[in-house]
């Protein structure tokens, strides 16, 4: 994307010239809000009028969490992620001035990590508002911009490009657990800017400028820090960035940060017959046009043209107590109970109101069933089979030794991220409705092989789950694994609903006479009392 800096004012003119209408400023037709799928329409709303802006005034386009995970899913865990997608962004492009950011209710990412990041993507000028209803993580945040930046302007980011700014987003974030969000921003920052602006290829050149960095704001980084942004810089700078796209937006997050750009200079404004972003003369600031009272009490805040907001929200002196996990996403993974813990999001966990129990970006998905029906009793089982799935589909270790009781506990098929979540979400659902329609209306058939109700009836719900039963296909999910592997999917399920119930079962594997023996074996091993 190595364009000359008028390449903005041209492709701006362009959209100009398709809407029909002739001005030298951008016009409210490229201007685009990102909702969060997983909103309720209240909280959609509630971010609209945050934005202080109409669905006259916009292009509204809506995020999902798979959106979040095929952004985020390479560099971000799973459960980060999360199931849900609830932050928002409303982006508009400008003719010159960088990229000018502000959040609310963003406790994870920061308005200069997501400035800088997308510098990284092959945004040049910009202002962005990223927010939710409720406190969430925001590492979903970089999905919605780059995807209403895109709309906005009718160009296509570089692929690469986008990817790399997302991995920035993550390492930046898991450095600011470690040393605090500052600190992290300031090292990824400057030394991207000194390795852009050098032109720097050579590796050991870019783990001096590292360390030198470091050294220069006193931060203290390991060895396995350094060589993380040294990998990442690395393959920044094959990517041929023009330092004058990114000048204005570096240089601003390096004074927000470090509290003095040095030898970097002033930032310099060379368009004078343009609109700076922000300016009052554009008439359409969108950073400082937002509506505050529309989220109501106290709201963590960060803006890159305000670095006083960040101290009063306590981002910069709280290196890691707001990490929870980031839709939604949207969506990152995650965040406190009931908010987006993550979309958006290691990165930050993985949306829904923050006073209610659902868990939203954190890898959980009672944010998305409801069981408020439940007895407690009911409500204990569940949650134990919600953690077996994650740990037996979704490949969490911890969760399937804690919900096997058996520290060697281990998932014999591994299934993709999108898969693994998917057919947990099958299983919960499954299960949930049984636990709630109760047995009554369940009618034996012969085939039984619990003395439980409820556990046959797992089992027969499971067997359609996995393509067992007759005339049942498995589910999409599952369509490229074997039959040997669904057969393992099912048994290793069966095996811990039974210890769920404390009951155990001769009939597994019952084609053939050697695999139900072995399952014998097994099943008096595991579930002898």
């Amino acid at each position: 994307m190595k364009k000359a800096k008028s390449a903005a004012a041209l492709l701006c003119s362009a959209c100009l010239v398709l809407s029909g209408t002739a001005v030298p400023t951008m016009a409210d037709s490229v201007k685009v809000v990102t909702l969060g799928a997983d909103l309720s329409q209240d909280q959609k709303n509630t971010m609209m009028k945050y934005f202080n802006v109409d669905s006259s005034q916009v292009q509204i386009l809506t995020v999902t969490n798979q959106d979040e995970r095929d952004h985020l899913s390479a560099y971000v865990p799973i459960e980060q992620i999360g199931t849900r997608t609830v932050s928002c962004a409303y982006v508009k492009p400008t003719q010159s001035g960088g990229i000018k950011v502000r959040t609310a209710n963003l406790n994870w990412v920061t308005c200069n990590m997501i400035a800088t990041s997308l510098s990284t993507s092959g945004v040049k000028n910009c202002e962005v508002v990223a927010a939710c209803p409720f406190e969430v993580s925001g590492t979903g945040a970089l999905t919605g911009i780059q995807m209403a930046y895109e709309t906005a302007t009718g160009e296509q980011l570089d692929s690469t490009k986008k990817e790399l700014a997302t991995e920035e987003m993550v390492v930046t974030g898991n450095l600011a657990d470690e040393v605090g969000k500052n600190d992290a921003t300031t090292v990824m920052n400057n030394s991207k800017m000194q390795v852009i602006k050098d032109n720097v290829q050579n590796a050991d050149e870019i783990y001096n400028i590292v360390v030198n960095v470091a050294q220069q704001n006193n931060v203290n980084l390991d060895s396995d820090q350094i060589n993380k942004i040294v990998e990442l810089l690395k393959q920044i700078a094959q990517q041929d960035y023009n330092y004058d796209d990114v000048k204005a937006t570096l240089e601003q997050v390096d004074q927000n940060t470090s509290g003095d750009s040095g030898e970097l200079g002033d930032i310099a404004d060379e368009e004078d017959d343009t609109v700076n972003a922000g300016d009052t003369a554009d008439g359409d600031d969108i950073l400082n046009s937002v509506d505050n009272s529309a989220l109501g009490g106290d709201i963590v805040e960060s803006s890159t043209e305000n670095p006083s907001l960040e101290q009063e929200s306590g981002l910069v002196e709280d290196n890691s107590s707001d990490q929870d996990d980031e839709m939604n996403s949207t969506d990152m993974p995650e965040e406190t109970a009931g908010d987006e813990t993550t979309d958006d999001s290691t990165l930050g966990n993985i949306d829904e109101e923050a006073d209610q129990t659902e868990g939203v970006e954190n890898g959980t998905t009672t944010d998305e069933l409801d069981t408020s029906s439940l007895t407690e009793d009911q409500l204990t089982l569940f949650n134990k089979a919600e953690n077996f799935c994650k740990g037996e589909y979704e490949g969490d270790t911890a969760a399937l030794t804690t919900a096997m009781e058996d520290e060697t506990a281990t998932a014999s098929v591994v299934l993709d991220a999108e898969n693994g979540a998917t057919l947990s979400k099958d299983v919960e659902k499954a299960y949930l409705q049984i636990l709630t329609e109760g047995t009554d209306s369940y009618q034996a058939d012969g085939t039984e092989i619990y003395m439980s109700t409820e556990l046959n009836m797992v089992d027969k719900s499971m067997k359609e789950i996995f393509g067992l039963s007759a005339d049942t296909q498995a589910s999409p999910e599952l369509s490229e694994l074997s039959d040997e592997d669904r057969q393992t999917l099912y048994n290793e399920t069966m095996k811990f609903f039974e210890k769920l119930y404390g009951e155990s079962s001769e009939t597994y594997n019952t084609d053939e006479a050697e695999t139900t023996e072995t399952a014998d074996t097994e099943n008096s091993e595991d579930y002898a009392e």
